[in-house]
C-alpha cells in the first residue's frame, strides 16, 4: 500500500498494481489512421540554468524516448507545445531539436512532422512582415532537416494581424513557400491564452470560416489541419467541410476516442487521424488500439482507448498549458528517463495531490512497465514533500 494525498489534502491509502498491462514494442504497421505523438523532451537535469535562461536538454534521453515512440509505430510530432515550445524551449533549441530527431528519424525509418513558428522573435514583432520572415526561416530549418512542416500558430500573428484578411494573406504566402503540404495547427486558448482570437476573431465560427477559407486557396499544400478547440462538435463539423485529400488530425485530448473512430455513416464515414500530446504517455496502448481498429473492429478499439480518458482529462485539466508537467512526470514513473526535471523548471507546475492522482490513474491503467519501479519513485516524490512511508 502506498499513502496518497487527495484533492483536499487528506492522506489515503491506495494498492499498486504488481504487473504491467501495456503491450511490448513491434507489431504490424498502423493503416487505417495517422497516428503522431507530440512527444516531450527531457531536461539536462545537471545544467547550471535558472527558469528564464536557454533551455538545457538531455540529447540521448531525449531521443531515446522518441526510438520508443517508433518502435510502438506511432509518429512523432516534433517541437510542438508538449516539446514546451514558448515554455521553456527556446528557438535555438528547438532548432537542434529538430535536426537531431529528423535525423534520428532517417536512421530508424520512423515518421516525424516537426513545428514551425515564430518564436525566435522574443519581443515584440514590428510588422507582418517580420512575422512572415520568422516563419519562412523556420520552414527552411524543418525542409532541410528533411521533416513535413506542421504550421504553428504564432503568438505574433495574433499581436498584430488585424483582421481574417491579414491570415489569408499571411497563410497563402507560407504555403506557396513550402515544398511539400503541411499540417496547419489551430491551437486553442486554453492550451495558450496569447492565441486568443486567432484567425481574427473570438467567435469560432467566423474564425471556423477563415481557417477554412486559407486550406480552399491552397488544397493541394495542406496534408492536414490539426485542431486543438477540446470541442468534439466543432470538429466534426470542421472535419465534415474540408476538401478531398485534407486529414483532421483530431488534437483534443478530452474526445479523441470518439474521433479516431469517427462515423459509422453519413459525410462519407468521416474520422480523425491524430496528433496529441497525450499519446505521449500512452503510446502503447494507443498503438494496440488503432491496430484492433485496423482489423475493423472500432468497438474493440473504444474498449482499449475509453478507459484512458479519464487520464487524459486529469492531466489536461485547467490550467490546460501545464498538462506537460504530468507528462513527463509519468515518463520519469514508467522510466524514461532518470529524473523529474523540466527545462524552465515547470515541474513545479502541478500540486503534488495532481501529480499523485495522475500515478493512480496510471498505475490502475497499467501503463508503468515496471510497476514497482513507478511505486518506488512516487515514494520519494512523497518523501520531498513530508509524507512518511
Amino acid at each position: 500500500m502506498i499513502r496518497l494525498p487527495d484533492a483536499s489534502g487528506v492522506l489515503r491509502e491506495y494498492a499498486p498494481r504488481t504487473e504491467p498491462a501495456v503491450p511490448a514494442a513491434g507489431g504490424p504497421p498502423l493503416v487505417s489512421r495517422t497516428v503522431f505523438s507530440a512527444a516531450h523532451v527531457v531536461a539536462d537535469p545537471f545544467a547550471d540554468v535558472t527558469p528564464d535562461g536557454p533551455a538545457a536538454v538531455d540529447w540521448d534521453a531525449t531521443l531515446a524516448f522518441r526510438r520508443h515512440l517508433w518502435s510502438h509505430g506511432l509518429g512523432v510530432a516534433e517541437a510542438m507545445d508538449t516539446a514546451q515550445r514558448g515554455m521553456g524551449l527556446d528557438w535555438p533549441s528547438a532548432a537542434e531539436l529538430i535536426r537531431r530527431s529528423a535525423a534520428e528519424a532517417a536512421a530508424c525509418g520512423g515518421r516525424i512532422a516537426c513545428g514551425v513558428g515564430t518564436d525566435q522573435l522574443t519581443g515584440p514583432a514590428a510588422s507582418l512582415d517580420e512575422v512572415r520572415a520568422a516563419y519562412e526561416e523556420q520552414l527552411a530549418v524543418v525542409e532541410e532537416a528533411g521533416a513535413q512542416a506542421i504550421v504553428m500558430a504564432s503568438r505574433a500573428t495574433a499581436a498584430l494581424a488585424r483582421g481574417p484578411e491579414e491570415y489569408v494573406e499571411l497563410y497563402g504566402h507560407l504555403l506557396r513557400q513550402a515544398s511539400e503540404p503541411v499540417i496547419l495547427h489551430w491551437l486553442g486558448p486554453m492550451f495558450d491564452p496569447a492565441l486568443t482570437g486567432y484567425w481574427g476573431s473570438r467567435d469560432l465560427d467566423a474564425a471556423t470560416e477563415t481557417f477554412l477559407a486559407v486550406i480552399a486557396e491552397h488544397p493541394d499544400k495542406v496534408d492536414g489541419v490539426k485542431i486543438s478547440l477540446l470541442d468534439a462538435r466543432r470538429e466534426v463539423e470542421l472535419r465534415r467541410r474540408l476538401p478531398d485529400g485534407v486529414r483532421c488530425y483530431t488534437g483534443d485530448d478530452f474526445n479523441y476516442p470518439e474521433l479516431i473512430a469517427g462515423e459509422e455513416s453519413g459525410a462519407g464515414g468521416r474520422f480523425s487521424h491524430a496528433l496529441l500530446g497525450i499519446f505521449d504517455p500512452l503510446a502503447p496502448l494507443a498503438a494496440e488500439a488503432v491496430r484492433v481498429l485496423d482489423t475493423g473492429d472500432p468497438a474493440g478499439f473504444r474498449k482499449l482507448l475509453d478507459p484512458t480518458v479519464g487520464l487524459s482529462r486529469h492531466l489536461f485539466e485547467a490550467p490546460t498549458r501545464y498538462y506537460k508537467t504530468g507528462v513527463v512526470f509519468l515518463a520519469w514513473l514508467a522510466g524514461h528517463q532518470e529524473h523529474f526535471a523540466m527545462v524552465g523548471g515547470l515541474q513545479s507546475a502541478r500540486s503534488l495531490p495532481h501529480l499523485a492522482r495522475a500515478y493512480e490513474l496510471a498505475d490502475s491503467l497499467g501503463l508503468f512497465p515496471d510497476p514497482a519501479l513507478a511505486e518506488s519513485r512516487m515514494r520519494h516524490l512523497l518523501a520531498v514533500y513530508g509524507v512518511a512511508a
